[in-house]
């Protein structure tokens, strides 16, 4: 079955994250026990800067691993995905891996069709990656997209992780072919029950309407204070 592949595939490469990286792990108030990351509904990742951001599942228990073979949704760019080997890989790394377009369209429903009550979602809202100037590729400042939003009207309740990246350029800045070994990475994490978030960002707007701006603006306001400094090269 395709959980045990992934899982599988999941934790070889978790190995060698492990192995040829060295991390350095905080967190944003308490750190939850174990047993926790076999509930968590959503994995929020902010400061995305690499394709090799795949290299932090090496802080995670397998208990996580195996939920993300076996209920893990994963939004991920079309561009990407229709690379012929990087697009594989990705392919890999979750029970249900949906390409997307950029737009809000049939790719983006497609992704929340796959929502159950066991799914646990794992998005990088920013949409696309900074470059080692701190922008886009197109010249803009990294914000943060309204999908999140989407993700968490349709999962209501529950645990969140949000994971603060350090970025790792120092690791692979986009466009390079091979990553730096031997680098140390940085992140911290903070849990955010759904139910109490979704309530926060509704009265802070003053209304359900304006939920998603308070989504999106609470989020980059996290990600400016909680995001380690990056690693040395």
């Amino acid at each position: 079955m395709r959980k045990y592949a992934v899982f599988f595939f999941l934790a070889i490469v978790r190995s060698l994250a492990a192995v040829f990286w060295r991390r350095r792990i905080g967190w944003i108030g308490a750190e939850p026990p174990k047993s926790a990351w076999s509930h968590f509904r959503v994995l929020c990742f902010l400061n995305h800067t690499s394709l090799f951001e795949w290299l932090y599942i090496a802080a995670a228990p397998h208990r996580f691993i195996w939920r993300v073979a076996s209920h893990g949704v994963v939004p991920a760019a079309a561009k990407t995905t229709q690379r012929p080997i990087v697009g594989w890989f990705f392919k890999f790394l979750a029970a249900n891996v949906v390409s997307i377009s950029r737009e809000r369209d049939s790719t983006w429903r497609e992704v929340l069709s796959r929502i159950d009550p066991d799914s646990m979602v794992i998005i990088l809202p920013e949409g696309r990656m900074k470059r080692a100037n701190g922008l886009d590729s197109n010249g803009q400042p990294m914000t943060v997209r309204g999908g999140i939003a989407d993700i968490l009207e349709t999962i209501p309740s529950g645990p969140m992780l949000l994971a603060y990246s350090g970025g790792l350029h120092h690791v692979q800045v986009p466009g390079d072919r091979l990553p730096r070994l031997f680098r140390t990475i940085r992140m911290n994490f903070e849990t955010v029950d759904i139910a109490a978030y979704r309530e926060e960002r509704t009265r802070e707007a003053g209304g359900p309407a304006g939920f998603k701006r308070a989504v999106v603006a609470d989020l980059e306001r996290r990600r400016d204070a909680h995001c380690p400094p990056p690693g040395q090269a």
